[in-house]
């Protein structure tokens, strides 16, 4: 499979597939080639290490699917959790643009000669 085939197929989206795919790399999961047809394309297949990583998860998968279908959340149930995420997603998101970073501002004494002040920082909001 080629790299491109992950992003068509959905399991990742174009701008992150290079680095995930590098990282899978580094740790072994993956090994990858360029094609020699066209050297612009490069060929991933899963290593034993990432073939037992990806069993692993099939069966944990399995047997998170089998308990929650034993545990039967109602359509409203999960509607319900849905309408939660969401409202604290967005809880999140404006609880983070009200701590805003503070960024250091340029400064500068006229009446420091020996530049001693200019070299510390100082921040505003």
């Amino acid at each position: 499979m080629t790299v491109g085939e992950l992003t068509l197929r959905g399991c990742y989206l174009g701008s992150n597939v290079s680095y995930n795919v590098k990282k899978m790399v580094g740790n072994k999961y993956l090994a990858h080639e360029r094609s020699v047809d066209d050297r612009r394309t490069i060929h991933v297949r899963l290593t034993e290490k990432g073939i037992k990583l990806r069993d692993s998860l099939t069966v944990m998968h399995r047997r998170h699917a089998e308990m929650l279908s034993r545990a039967a959340p109602s359509a409203d149930d999960l509607q319900a959790t849905s309408v939660t995420l969401r409202r604290l997603e967005r809880f999140w998101i404006r609880a983070a643009d009200l701590v805003q970073p503070r960024r250091p501002v340029a400064t500068g004494d006229a009446g420091d000669k020996n530049g001693m002040l200019s070299s510390i920082p100082t921040y505003s909001r």
